[in-house]
């Protein structure tokens, strides 16, 4: 008969696949104990360290009584877990030996967080010889994983070492897995595994970025783009911070995905290619804007085009609605030039070939649509225009 112990998420003790913990005020404690001793099994542990965790709340005068009380209770529990004929060394003991206290796990003792190791150790070894074997061990290690190790356990410090280093196992075991499905192009395993790991790990960008990937590469383009706008949603609310930069490229990889392995006419590719709003200017995001001024600047070398760089300081302390600001200056620029949002106070614009008094035309069409848009004072908003490729760069 074996005793199987479940810490990966909700702690358990079943035997025959039944619980056999009885939740009450008096064992809450003594479970807390065990669960100490469960993390440092087989090593050696000093009472002194064991009060500081577990009893540091005690109001005895002699701790050392109360723990060595705890223990003679906890050991009666271990042996009531079990029919009084078997042999509890076993399964598992609380020895006392030169000052230490140690939990020793016998044989027939199944503790989950050790054979999620060995199915990932075996996986590791098989994965060079047998992808197929790897992957299905794989598989089996992070279905052990069903949330954090000792998860209703939540404000321990003892606990916080053992806990991210299971979390961490795991999200490399996952990454593992999915590195060998797309070597494969089981892009459908990917999208499944994703979704099932969202029940543990909602928060984790990487799986996102995967399962995002993975449904593109099967031409789910329209799902992808609901799963990016759900996600970005989600990080920015619970997490209270901003995408990383591999996440938000994640929308110019969807908005731009076109089936590749499908031979293009020219008309298609026009049609792939062409902006649909060519009204106004363009705008941009910061890494489009910088490969664009670096293009003109290298044409403007070589013909009399008159560029310019202009830097739109805005002084404003609220959020305004960036949709509405956009189209405004899109609107109050011409259609050759681009525009992109460098932060929340200035605006980059690039202007293409502009001449004689063109530039006060412009500044002051843009100065006044922003005074009208945002109500802010004169001071408030100021333009520096600088030309693209100066004289004595020409020379």
């Amino acid at each position: 008969m074996k005793l199987n112990i479940n810490t990966l998420g909700e702690f358990d003790i079943k035997i025959n696949n039944q619980s056999i913990l009885k939740e009450s005020s008096r064992t809450y404690r003594l479970y807390k104990l065990f669960e100490y001793f469960l993390t440092f099994r087989n090593k050696k542990l000093l009472p002194e360290a064991i009060i500081d965790n577990i009893l540091s709340d005690s109001e005895s005068d002699d701790p050392k009584n109360v723990l060595r009380t705890q223990i003679f209770r906890l050991r009666k529990t271990i042996k009531g877990f079990l029919p009084s004929d078997m042999d509890e060394s076993k399964y598992m003991t609380i020895n006392f030996i030169n000052g230490y206290y140690f939990l020793e796990i016998g044989e027939n003792t199944i503790i989950d967080v050790d054979e999620f190791e060995n199915l990932i150790r075996q996986a590791d070894l098989e994965r060079e010889y047998n992808i197929e074997a790897s992957a299905n061990l794989y598989q089996k290690a992070l279905k052990l994983y069903k949330g954090l190790y000792l998860s209703d356990n939540s404000y321990e410090v003892w606990l916080v070492p053992a806990r991210n280093y299971y979390q961490r196992l795991y999200l490399k075991t996952l990454y593992k897995l999915i590195d060998i499905l797309k070597e494969n192009n089981e892009n459908e395993k990917i999208i499944t595994l994703c979704e099932e790991s969202f029940l543990i790990e909602p928060y984790e960008e990487n799986i996102h970025i995967n399962l995002m990937e993975a449904m593109l590469a099967q031409g789910q383009q329209k799902n992808a783009l609901n799963h990016y706008e759900y996600s970005l949603n989600l990080i920015k609310k619970e997490l209270d911070t901003k995408p990383s930069n591999n996440f938000t490229e994640m929308l110019d990889k969807i908005q731009n995905y076109s089936a590749r392995d499908v031979h293009a006419d020219i008309d298609s590719l026009e049609r792939d290619l062409e902006d649909r709003n060519l009204l106004g200017a363009m705008q941009c995001n910061i890494e489009s804007f910088k490969f664009l001024f670096n293009l003109q600047k290298r044409k403007s070398f070589r013909n009399d085009e008159n560029d310019y760089l202009c830097i739109i300081n805005i002084n404003w302390n609220q959020d305004r609605n960036s949709r509405e600001l956009s189209e405004l200056l899109r609107n109050s620029l011409r259609k050759g030039d681009v525009f992109t949002f460098w932060n929340k106070s200035q605006i980059l614009v690039m202007l293409h070939n502009v001449r004689d008094e063109g530039i006060k035309k412009i500044e002051n069409r843009i100065y006044n649509n922003l005074r009208n848009y945002t109500k802010l004072n004169s001071n408030d908003i100021n333009m520096i225009f600088q030309p693209l490729v100066s004289e004595k760069s020409m020379m």
